[in-house]
């Protein structure tokens, strides 16, 4: 993956997704990480979802589908902590954490995810 992903290459949902995040990051973490940071931490969640039989990408088309299934957190968290050094990035795990939640929340307000009882 590249880390310097271009922003002007965003589609319209992607670039609402990523405003939404970035504008939920406190102003104190914003001082050590980057609308890239934020991007790769998205992409490595869809890498982690690929891995894990929870996402399908169609080579051809292009297009993705999230299937339903359950995500150990935990576990999904230590990945991506573990995938950002490898690549270099250095955030914080309560960052991706905050990059976590706001995901969620976004996905929730959108209708993509149900809150859980």
């Amino acid at each position: 993956m590249n880390t310097n992903i271009e922003l002007s290459l965003l589609n319209a949902e992607e670039k609402e997704l990523l405003n939404y995040i970035w504008n939920l990051i406190p102003a104190e973490d914003k001082q050590t990480m980057t609308q890239n940071d934020v991007l790769s931490v998205l992409d490595l969640m869809d890498d982690y979802l690929l891995e894990h039989g929870l996402l399908e990408e169609n080579e051809q088309t292009g297009e993705t589908t999230y299937l339903d299934g359950e995500i150990d957190e935990n576990e999904q968290l230590e990945y991506l902590i573990n995938a950002l050094k490898e690549q270099g990035v250095n955030l914080s795990a309560v960052q991706v954490q905050l990059i976590m939640d706001a995901e969620l929340q976004y996905g929730i307000e959108q209708g993509y995810y149900q809150e859980e009882e």
